[in-house]
């Protein structure tokens, strides 16, 4: 439960609900409500209010403060052990940013999307909370800057055979594509297995005890340290591959455009 200032009265009521509470600190005034009194009348106040039993965190009406905004967060948060949330006319991603910066826990926004006030495609409610949350994942670094690829257009681009590209990579591995024609030599990876994916076509998987078809859809990992020698059954095989990312024994690999 967000704002308030009678905490001598709300606290005996949450007792034993669980309910979070986190009251105004400092003196507030008017409606909508101003946050008054000088950063350190603030500061004094929110560690008053943090020591109380039941007081989870602090709704800090920051933007509705005639002093240093910036400041007076990041004094408010420096001064409290809690959660501290900012409040009061935030309608742009630079003050959400700001807060951010400032140490904040988060933030309440209400007047500004229900308003059309809040930069975004349009003014209803859901595009706006929908800027909102956007902007929040973008400042927390949550946005992927990866799209999807189609492999039969991927494998389009590929001219050489045996000359795997690198069109992806999972943390240490690389998703490799590559065109089979022919036999290849035989060979081991020292260290990382690898997996081989048919997308198009057979491949034949030599090994020193038994041959393998891998038929298009389907795969087979090769251990490290297993020797192994693949062969194209039809004219091309389109293969996937996932290998560690310092593994370069099927050749030199280069960047693939998706």
């Amino acid at each position: 439960m967000l704002g308030g200032t009678h905490v001598d009265d709300v606290l005996p009521i949450l007792a034993g609900t669980g309910i979070q509470y986190c009251p105004f600190p400092g003196r507030i005034t008017g409606h909508p409500s101003v946050l008054e009194g000088s950063i350190e009348e603030i500061v004094e106040s929110a560690q008053a209010l943090a020591v109380r039993e039941g007081v989870y965190g602090l709704d800090l009406l920051a933007y509705r403060s005639k002093e240093d905004v910036p400041a007076l967060i990041k004094a408010v948060c420096a001064a409290v052990p809690k959660p501290v949330y900012v409040a009061g006319s935030i309608d742009t991603p630079e003050r959400i940013a700001i807060l951010k910066d400032a140490g904040a826990a988060g933030f309440t926004i209400g007047t500004a999307a229900l308003d059309g006030k809040y930069p975004a495609d349009d003014k209803d409610v859901a595009r706006q909370l929908g800027a909102i949350i956007r902007d929040v994942a973008a400042l927390n670094r949550h946005l992927s800057p990866l799209h999807k690829k189609n492999l039969a257009s991927s494998f389009g681009q590929l001219k050489e055979t045996w000359s795997p590209k690198i069109a992806g990579q999972i943390n240490d591995m690389q998703i490799k594509l590559a065109k089979f024609a022919g036999e290849f030599a035989w060979r081991f990876h020292r260290s990382g297995d690898e997996l081989f994916l048919v997308h198009k076509g057979r491949l034949l998987m030599k090994f020193r005890d038994r041959d393998e078809i891998i038929e298009q859809g389907e795969f087979i990992v090769v251990p490290h340290g297993v020797e192994h020698c693949p062969v194209a059954l039809d004219d091309v095989c389109e293969v996937v591959l996932l290998e560690p990312g310092t593994s370069m024994d099927a050749g030199t690999a280069h960047d693939l455009e998706g």
